[in-house]
């Protein structure tokens, strides 16, 4: 087992382990490290403890200190002149006629590099701005081009719940989601309604999804053959996957009509179901297709 701390240094960004050394710190303190891109100002979003070995990737950084009033300071001071450096650099992009969309801007805390993050639709050939914009701030520049998703982290917003975008707000990384989870869960395949604020498959439909399949594992699909609990025979007309009631189509005499029992009312044979959906619609094929071509996030290189 590794002592560590886990350090954030992005508001819902990817946590990284540090080794916390003699340091009493406790959750919320800020620290001082060292990182892939320099000295970095972070934020300790788990107190001092053991983890695996195997989930510490070696050798583990050591934390400099414990961020004193100046570094405070200093990072405060960062932020200022980042929405500076965010102007000077949207100046220069239409200087330049370049197609691309300015997200932010972000100054490395021992000012040692500028960030800059964009989005566009294809490669953009930025080497004259990289120029223009190094012999303004006089120092290294990085102009990286993320996706939508990693630019509605960035920016937030409001979700179709009412609640803050769970990308800003908690969520570390970014977790394959699918067509198949919201079939899964019985919504609606409409894309206006599956899509989140960035354009692709909400991050939500992975929080009930093992959940779902469970429930579902335990239900028979529209259209099986089941008999009741006392004896009769019928098609099923649809599934109630939260409560596993399942509403069959019955002979009863003459007539048929549809009768609802729970599911250990029924006897069948499961079937295995398909993990690819069939999907008819375009809209839901370009989103499949942009869900499969979405790069990882590039926001935490650490």
């Amino acid at each position: 087992m590794t002592k560590v701390i886990g350090v954030r240094f992005r508001t819902a960004g990817k946590i990284y382990f540090f080794d916390p050394l003699k340091f009493n710190i406790k959750k919320g303190d800020h620290v001082i490290v060292e990182t892939a891109r320099g000295i970095e100002y972070g934020t300790v979003v788990g107190g001092i403890r053991e983890v695996p070995d195997d989930n510490v990737i070696q050798p583990l950084k050591p934390v400099l200190r414990l961020a004193t009033q100046r570094d405070d300071e200093q990072e405060a001071g960062n932020k200022q002149k980042e929405k500076e450096a965010f102007k000077i650099c949207l100046e220069k992009i239409h200087k330049h006629g370049l197609e691309m969309k300015l997200i932010d801007a972000e100054y490395t805390f021992d000012n040692n590099k500028v960030l800059f993050y964009f989005t566009a639709d294809g490669r953009i050939d930025f080497r004259e701005l990289v120029k223009d914009l190094a012999a303004v701030f006089k120092t290294r520049i990085e102009l990286r081009q993320i996706g939508v998703r990693d630019e509605t982290k960035i920016l937030g917003g409001i979700g179709i719940c009412g609640r803050e975008l769970c990308c800003h707000r908690h969520l570390s990384e970014f977790v394959p989601v699918s067509i198949k989870m919201a079939k899964e869960q019985n919504l609606s395949l409409n894309p206006t309604k599956i899509s989140g604020v960035c354009g692709r498959l909400m991050c939500c439909l992975k929080n009930e999804e093992d959940t779902y399949e469970e429930l579902n594992r335990r239900l028979p699909n529209v259209g099986d053959h089941v008999t009741t609990e006392d004896g009769l025979k019928g098609e099923v007309h649809s599934v109630n996957v939260l409560r596993q009631l399942v509403k069959v189509i019955v002979e009863v005499g003459d007539e048929k009509e549809i009768q609802e029992y729970r599911v250990e009312q029924l006897r069948f044979k499961r079937k295995h179901k398909h993990n690819k959906v069939d999907v008819q619609d375009e809209k839901l094929k370009e989103l499949e297709k942009l869900e499969k071509e979405e790069p990882r996030s590039k926001l935490d290189d650490n």
